[in-house]
């Protein structure tokens, strides 16, 4: 492979090892096996959401809905928890409603030639505002006494949520680079017209990827309103910025075709790393938001950097 090839795919990993040594040289605790776990616990969210924006994003499209799909599947699970008496079948209503939003947005995008960002933007409008009227404007609380399984649960002292996270990082990982499923999302990404011409079923095959993407971030959803045994309207505000930042850091091109699950992985990680250093620096909120708002400009501008190596150097 070619030097500026390597340069550009292997970038960064170089910054995530900066990051992860400046984060110890400002905060020693940083290291600490507490501050791990609650590092684990603070991206468990965005890396779970982030495995299927990878999808999406290779595949040439946004879904910028999976904040609301987030704060729906909590709801959803909470109530349908609280009317079965059931977990399991709060987490089953959770992932068919976000997998219902998920097949609305790849219909509407795939069927209806709409362009994804406008799509999800609408829906994610739609979606909260279901939320709202679901839970009545008002956070609901499950009544039920194992609702907190998913997310207070630990194995090896080590919270589920984070195993889950990294169960989906492996999945989907699997998906993306040893199935069909996988090549053909990079290939419709890299040039639709070619992969039709290839006889891949791009319209089905988008619509599946945001299905997936939606039943995600409902699951998602349930797992984090389990931590604290409440469904908020308001959950999974910015979280569809946080996962494609993460996403698109780890070297996922906005342009589609491009995209790893060990660079997701690296995003985000980064962006929790962060976040995580900033709470512990006690930095103020609002400063907090100047730098993520900057890291997700900074993102957008080393996707085109990167696209420019990779062109140059072929």
């Amino acid at each position: 492979m070619k030097f500026k090839q390597m340069l550009a795919q292997s970038g960064m990993f170089l910054v995530f090892a900066i990051v992860v040594l400046g984060s110890y040289l400002l905060a020693p605790q940083f290291l600490s096996k507490d501050n791990m776990i609650s590092l684990g616990l603070q991206v468990s969210s965005i890396g779970v959401v982030s495995c299927t924006m990878l999808f999406c994003l290779a595949a040439g499209d946004f879904d910028l809905s999976v904040g609301s799909t987030f704060a729906l599947g909590g709801m959803v699970g909470v109530l349908v928890a609280n009317r079965t008496g059931s977990l399991f079948f709060g987490v089953v209503g959770a992932i068919l409603a976000g997998s219902a939003v998920g097949v609305v947005n790849g219909t509407v995008v795939a069927k209806f030639k709409i362009n994804a960002l406008i799509t999800t933007l609408a829906t994610m409008q739609i979606v909260r505002g279901l939320t709202h009227i679901l839970g009545k404007g008002v956070p609901v609380s499950a009544q039920i006494k194992n609702f907190d399984f998913l997310g207070n649960h630990t194995y090896f002292s080590i919270p589920l949520p984070i195993l889950i996270m990294i169960t989906f990082f492996v999945v989907f990982g699997i998906l993306l680079n040893r199935t069909v499923f996988g090549r053909n999302t990079l290939a419709i990404g890299g040039n639709k017209e070619a992969a039709l011409l290839a006889g891949i079923q791009v319209a089905r095959t988008k619509i599946a990827i945001f299905a997936l993407s939606g039943m995600v971030a409902a699951f998602a959803g349930i797992v984090s309103a389990s931590r604290i045994v409440v469904a908020s309207n308001n959950a999974g505000e910015k979280l569809e910025l946080q996962a494609i930042s993460a996403c698109v850091l780890g070297g996922v091109s906005l342009s589609g075709g491009i995209g790893t699950m060990s660079g997701t992985v690296v995003g985000v990680l980064i962006m929790g790393i962060v976040e995580n250093v900033m709470r512990l620096r006690n930095v103020e909120t609002f400063y907090q938001l100047v730098v993520t708002g900057t890291i997700l400009l900074l993102a957008v501008l080393f996707d085109r950097l990167k696209l420019h190596i990779l062109r140059s150097g072929s």
